[in-house]
């Protein structure tokens, strides 16, 4: 089967490859665009070491055809922060102890930023539900809720400062 000609953007920057219609997103940031945030976890959406923002959702990548993400807006770990600027959430996983192992972690904090913005002050049983489709193998979910509490508060002052 031939490849296709693939257009996303991906943290920003247009990017254009060369898939099968058959690959998958995961395989596609990883191998060919050395995107190396999201991780291939269970590779059937039931972890979420993949996760990436993807036209304003979060999705499994190991589960979304690269063909379905052609023309998509997509954002990982790597679009959220850097290691001289960390997000408000990487900032309070490192401060909280919401790493762990660290193997769930980019899926774990690109989602918790999408849950931000569908719920910018959510509660604590919010989060829990908002997160329920991203596992922690090292159950280490106490610390990873307190990170989140912590950025919400963070980005709340945030915005009382500024008004």
């Amino acid at each position: 089967m031939g490849k296709m000609h693939i257009k996303m953007k991906v943290n920003g920057e247009d990017v254009e490859t060369l898939a099968e219609p058959r690959e998958l997103l995961i395989h596609v940031l990883r191998e060919r665009l050395n995107i190396t945030g999201p991780h291939i976890g269970c590779e059937t959406s039931h972890c979420g070491a993949c996760t990436v923002d993807m036209g304003g959702k979060s999705v499994k990548s190991c589960t979304v055809f690269a063909a379905q993400a052609n023309g998509a807006d997509i954002t990982t770990i790597e679009g959220l922060g850097n290691p001289d600027s960390l997000h408000v959430l990487q900032e309070m996983f490192k401060e909280h102890h919401g790493l762990q192992c660290g193997f769930c972690t980019p899926g774990m904090i690109t989602r918790a930023h999408r849950l931000l913005q569908e719920i910018p002050d959510p509660t604590e049983e919010e989060i829990r539900f908002g997160m329920a489709g991203n596992l922690c193998r090292c159950t280490g979910y106490q610390n990873i809720i307190k990170a989140i509490l912590a950025a919400v508060a963070e980005l709340n002052a945030v915005k009382e400062a500024a008004q």
